[in-house]
């Protein structure tokens, strides 16, 4: 494993993409962007699939990947790549499929097996071992996918939309299970993805490209709570809240503010701990906006002031600021005239409790 920082300066016309930007050693960063923006490109270069121009400079501390001068190839870059496709070796068992890398490596056969054993028990695909690629569910041959790039003990691993091809409840339940195994913080990790639950779930750092540029960076929490660009601030169109789970479910963020939603899929079977990282998901068509507390004890009520109003096809959608985070509503035009909705003014926010999820997100 390594602690140094991956260090990227690519300038190319084709694919275009111009990004210099420096990956911290054993985190995991999150790289998001609408499509076509250069993502699955970057990673392809840094993975040396794509050998880039004579400009592209590539290195891990003092160690040299490419330049005008060196091209070291894919596979002696300590490099693994996963995609939403497993590509699993249709001839090979699941063990043997797991085994590729680390007999590549000129391993003993005893410590091959141990390697082996060791990350199909970390996948939870130890009793799937005997079987084919063909006789794999999807979220089956993903974990093997798995298993078998951390099997190669990578110094960095590339997951490119790993989840996009699954079901949500499957798809959940993979992001639960590679939390635990980025956790360790062994390996510097990219991962391209759509959805901001697994960019808040998984990486601690975040990345937004956009037509093959860098137009935000930083922490994942402050990026997606707090966006910059027009891209990160409509990301899937949700409301991110992040905090720490308090009671009831409810996500609380430093300064007392309590989103209540219901655990997702990736949940523990008993439930999140308390003072677990976690995040409350929800749609602005869910949140209501008053200009005084309403009567009855609605379970999420958010003190906010409006940020900005701007259309959205026939709604308007209010963001407002509550303490460090943006939340944004989507009402009707004559809620904001009936209400006199404009920039400074002070709201209360209510969240529908059953339009929340609340999910765990990486340790910061």
């Amino acid at each position: 494993m390594s602690d140094a920082d991956l260090a990227l300066s690519i300038d190319q016309e084709v694919p275009p993409l111009r990004v210099e930007h420096r990956f911290a050693a054993s985190r995991t960063t999150a790289v998001v962007g609408p499509n076509g923006a250069g993502k699955t490109t970057m990673l392809r270069v840094i993975a040396g699939l794509l050998r880039g121009d004579g400009t592209t400079r590539i290195s891990l501390g003092d160690e040299v990947f490419r330049d005008g001068r060196v091209f070291v190839p894919p596979h002696r870059r300590g490099v693994a790549l996963l995609s939403q496709d497993a590509r699993l070796f249709p001839h090979l068992t699941v063990a043997e499929n797991v085994a590729f890398a680390p007999s590549a490596q000129r391993m003993s056969r005893a410590e091959v097996r141990e390697r082996v054993a060791r990350w199909l028990a970390a996948a939870e695909v130890a009793d799937l071992a005997g079987r084919k690629p063909d006789e794999l569910s999807g979220g089956q041959a993903q974990r093997v996918a798995i298993a078998r790039a951390l099997a190669a003990e990578p110094r960095i691993l590339l997951l490119d939309e790993p989840f996009r091809a699954l079901d949500v409840d499957v798809a959940s339940r993979l992001r639960a299970l590679l939390r635990g195994l980025l956790a360790d913080h062994g390996r510097t990790t990219i991962m391209v993805t759509h959805d901001p639950v697994d960019a808040l779930g998984l990486a601690e750092d975040i990345v937004v490209l956009d037509q093959g540029r860098i137009v935000e960076s930083g922490s994942t929490r402050e990026v997606l709570t707090n966006p910059g660009s027009r891209f990160s601030a409509s990301l899937s169109g949700i409301n991110l809240f992040v905090g720490r789970i308090g009671e009831a479910d409810a996500v609380v963020d430093d300064r007392g503010n309590a989103v209540v939603g219901t655990p997702g899929d990736d949940a523990p079977a008993d439930g999140f701990a308390a003072e677990t990282p976690a995040a409350a998901t929800f749609s602005p068509r869910a949140v209501a906006v008053y200009l005084d507390a309403p009567h009855g004890s609605p379970r999420t009520a958010l003190q906010a002031t409006v940020r900005d109003v701007v259309p959205r096809g026939d709604h308007a959608v209010v963001n407002t600021d509550v303490a460090d985070q943006v939340v944004a509503a989507e009402v009707t035009w004559a809620a904001v005239a009936e209400l006199g909705l404009v920039t400074g003014l002070d709201v209360v926010l209510v969240v529908k409790a059953s339009e929340v999820r609340v999910s765990a997100v990486a340790e910061r």
